[in-house]
């Protein structure tokens, strides 16, 4: 298996994958949507020794009270259902991070679940004053600094591109 940067030749195993991982084509419309107006900050692919594409990780720009800071949010995250397990989505999300620390991204969000996320250094946002527009969401946004001064001082609504409203 190796995780890398997408290339615009994994589309089509991106697109598959998240079709498969979710049931439907919300999330590789998304993706794509996503791809096509240059909103993609940063995506990771996991492949295997066929070079077919078995997880996927997305981090695309987020505003927090309107004003852009440096932050993105993770979505979505998918790994093909007979590799789970194995940390592959850990993996994909440890280097987007990574990556997203050494080029001086200061925060990123997601909605998903606490548990998983909370052992990747994610945290409650609601904690930190910040929310999704999303109802009842509040237990399952989460927060990961990537700079240790990310949450002076912010607070408020925390806002994703409008393409994420469609689904």
């Amino acid at each position: 298996m190796l995780i890398r940067v997408e290339i615009p030749i994994d589309a089509p195993g991106i697109d598959a994958l998240l079709r498969r991982s979710f049931g439907g084509e919300g999330e590789a419309r998304l993706v794509h949507d996503l791809r096509e107006d240059g909103l993609i900050t940063l995506g990771f692919v996991a492949t295997d020794d066929e070079g077919q594409v078995i997880g996927y990780v997305a981090f695309s720009p987020v505003t927090v009270e309107g004003e852009e800071l440096q932050w993105v949010g993770l979505a979505p995250l998918a790994v093909d259902e007979q590799y789970r397990g194995q940390g592959i989505a850990r993996q994909l999300v440890y280097e987007g991070l990574d990556s997203l620390n050494e080029f001086g991204y200061a925060a990123a969000v997601t909605l998903g679940d606490p548990a998983f996320y909370s052992r990747l250094g994610f945290e409650n946002a609601a904690q930190h004053g910040l929310h999704c527009r999303w109802p009842d969401t509040e237990s399952a946004f989460l927060v990961h600094r990537l700079a240790d001064d990310a949450l002076h001082g912010v607070r408020g609504l925390v806002e994703y591109s409008e393409h994420f409203n469609r689904l």
